[in-house]
Parts: structure tokens; sequence; C-alpha cells
């Protein structure tokens, strides 16, 4: 389930265990999108019903209004985020590899003052990395097919997911800036499905 701020501000991810303690706790302000489980409970002494909650994809939680501080976050770097990022495509030959012949490529490398950080790194396949060694790409001939870039908090959040759902694929967009990067490869994506 995608979990949301009351202000609709994606956070993260829970899954079903965890969004079942959160209604039960009475902290889901509302929720949205596909109903997903109905979890059944025990029987209540004294009204003689059973207990039932329903879970849907998208739930809004109270106690997070930090909407300022997801503007200024910069998501942490990890390899899947940044091979989702970067659609598991060497940004160097074009190839679409699983993540198994996929590696992080520092565009200046860190023996050149290059920084481990989203806007310096591709995704590039191991051939590509290889040949790349510790030139930028200008030096060793090869050209970079797009300009690395920093995720916001919603776009994180979307390739942090495993499966997500359409509607809750609808919701991340409407958070992604109309700048970015993201909005044509996923339509590019959601036109061949």
């Amino acid at each position: 389930m995608l979990r949301t701020d009351p202000s609709g501000m994606p956070l993260e991810w829970v899954d079903y265990r965890e969004a079942v303690r959160l209604y039960h706790l009475g902290q889901v302000a509302y929720s949205c999108g596909t109903l997903l489980y109905r979890i059944r409970g025990g029987i209540n002494a004294r009204s003689g019903r059973r207990s039932l909650i329903e879970v849907s994809s998208i739930i809004a939680t109270h106690g997070h209004p930090r909407e300022r501080a997801w503007r200024d976050h910069v998501p942490p770097l990890n390899n899947r985020a940044l091979f989702k990022r970067d659609a598991y495509l060497c940004l160097y030959c074009g190839g679409r590899f699983p993540a198994a012949e996929l590696s992080r490529d520092h565009v200046t490398p860190i023996s050149r003052g290059g920084a481990d950080s989203w806007n310096n790194v591709v995704t590039a396949c191991r051939r590509c990395n290889t040949h790349k060694a510790g030139r930028t790409p200008e030096e060793a001939g090869m050209t970079l097919l797009a300009v690395p870039f920093t995720p916001t908090h919603a776009e994180y959040v979307y390739l942090q997911g495993r499966r997500v759902l359409a509607d809750q694929m609808a919701f991340l967009l409407a958070h992604f800036p109309r700048s970015s990067p993201l909005h044509a490869r996923l339509a590019r994506r959601i036109a061949s499905a």
C-alpha cells in the first residue's frame, strides 16, 4: 500500500500488516484507490460482530505534516532505485539489462573529484563501465544518452515500489514535477502495456 500524509504527499510503501496496524490504531485519516484486502478479525464479546478492516491501495495517515521537509529532502542513493530511474538501460550503449548485469557509473570519476550523488551517477552495463574506467565519457569517446537527475521524494517513493498498481501510479504521477524525465519514460511504458 502507498502511505501518504494527510495532505496527500507520498511517504512510503507499507505491507498489508502495517496497514492493518495503522487502521486498528486509528491513524488512517482517509483511504482511496482500489480495495485490496478484507481482513477479518475476532468476534466482539458484547456485540457478537466480527471485526473487519478493509485495506485500500492508498492510505493517508495522521501525524506527518512535513511537506516542507520533503521538498528539500535528497533521497538516499542506492543501485535498485538508480537502475529503475534509468529504466534498466545502460546510458552509454542504450542496451536494456537485468539488474545483475548493471553497475553504477560515476560520470565524473570519484578519483577526479566526482561525487557519489544522484547528479553524477548513471546506470551502465559492466562492459561500458569497464571500458570507460577512470575517464570522463568524453575522454573515453562515449556519449551519455540521458542527463542524470536527483529524484524528488515522490519520484523516489515510486522508484522504491516493486509492483505499483495503476491507481497508485496515477496518484504518484500527480506528485512528480512537470519537468520530470520519468513522465516520458512511464508514458511509453504504459502505452506499450
